[in-house]
């Protein structure tokens, strides 16, 4: 491992809107690159650029803290923060990940999260989080913390394969329950499944099943993007040394598209096959509203809440308009309580959706919703109350 100290301009990234994968406005990449090596890992593409050899050398942003507080500063900001989740765990590097032990970035981060009382949404793959959970119970008790560990599979024989620097999938199950059993909420995030390897049913039953086994309150799920360039180059590489027979299945379903997407009808089966599992073991495929509702504004909340039907909806295969209003409702500058009787005027807002607003905006919760997400649970300490 090469690690390469540098200086930052600026840490914290603010989304344009509320994200309803992870619950989040603000996000960080303490670490550019990351030698957990995983060889689908999308921080390869040239689009992030990350230079160096990644998963071979990690730069680490030696005054990362020092410019995190000054951003975390409302005094500096002409808006006021809203309140979500900030994220730790970019894309770019796992901020978990070997270098964490020696540099602390991400345990500071947390302490300065604390100080200035936000919750924390914590992705990683290393079981190395577990040496801050005094903060994260803090954290927790003050305002509230997640803990999420992401997967392909739960095949310690794959991962060891395609996942070579990380601890294997039995460990990381073993670490959600230890988290749950502290009383910190828990998901997986069952993402990417890897093509034709890890994305057959008997895997993510078999992910889905162990995830409720360890009681996680969440499961979020994706499939892989595979873009030109050096990503696609060193994944192949990989493939051809594991499963050379895949290849040409590959190729026909990654097709040169800018984000790196397969195509619609792959990612149509294995949404489908996906929902249809979840729903047997009544696992909720989004962050529970528990979670979140007395911490997003109204707005927000409307947000959030039509994005995650809309993704239902599609799940199951049915059409949806709830995604179209969801996003004509995250560029409102004004609260949607001053707005009862014009909501209709807003696009993408018909009958049935202005009544899902009223009632959120009423009582903080939507029953069409709740019906959608849960079935008779799996175990998860989090109950939707």
């Amino acid at each position: 491992m090469t690690v390469k100290e540098i200086e930052a301009k600026s840490v914290l990234h603010k989304h344009k809107r509320v994200d309803s994968w992870f619950l989040s406005r603000y996000g960080m990449n303490l670490y550019r690159g990351c030698t957990h090596n995983c060889v689908y890992c999308d921080g390869r593409s040239e689009q992030y650029y990350v230079g160096g050899d990644f998963g071979k050398e990690v730069s680490v942003k030696t005054n990362a803290i020092d410019v995190l507080r000054s951003e975390l500063d409302p005094k500096r900001k002409r808006t006021p923060f809203k309140l979500a989740y900030v994220m730790i765990g970019g894309g770019v590097g796992d901020s978990y990940q070997p270098v964490e032990e020696n540099y602390q970035l991400s345990r500071k981060a947390l302490q300065l999260i604390y100080e200035k009382n936000f919750p924390v949404h914590v992705l990683t793959k290393s079981t190395l989080v577990t040496k801050d959970i005094d903060l994260l119970k803090k954290i927790n008790e003050k305002r509230r913390a997640i803990v999420s560990f992401s997967f392909s599979s739960v095949d310690d024989i794959i991962s060891a394969d395609y996942e070579p620097g990380v601890p294997p999938p039995s460990e990381r199950l073993e670490t959600l329950d230890w988290f749950r059993k502290e009383g910190i909420a828990t998901g997986m995030f069952l993402l990417p499944v890897l093509p034709f390897i890890t994305d057959t049913a008997r895997l993510m039953e078999e992910a889905v099943k162990r995830a409720c086994d360890v009681g996680v309150d969440f499961i979020i799920f994706g499939g892989m993007t595979l873009k030109d360039g050096r990503q696609q180059k060193y994944y192949y590489k990989a493939l051809k040394k594991h499963h050379p027979e895949l290849l040409p299945r590959y190729e026909t379903i990654y097709t040169g598209r800018k984000w790196g997407e397969a195509t619609s009808e792959y990612y149509g089966v294995i949404n489908r096959t996906f929902g249809e599992i979840a729903k047997k073991y009544g696992v909720p495929v989004r962050i529970p509203p528990v979670l979140y509702r007395d911490i997003l504004d109204q707005n927000d909340l409307v947000v959030v809440t039509l994005d995650s039907i809309d993704y239902l909806m599609k799940l199951e295969g049915r059409s949806s308009p709830y995604g179209y209003a969801a996003h004509s409702i995250s560029k409102l500058k004004e609260p949607l309580s001053m707005m009862r009787g014009d909501l209709q005027k807003l696009k993408g807002v018909g009958k049935t959706t202005e009544g899902i607003i009223l009632e959120i905006l009423s009582t903080g919760r939507s029953a069409f919703y709740e019906r959608l997400l849960f079935g008779p649970g799996c175990g998860s300490s989090i109950k939707n109350v």
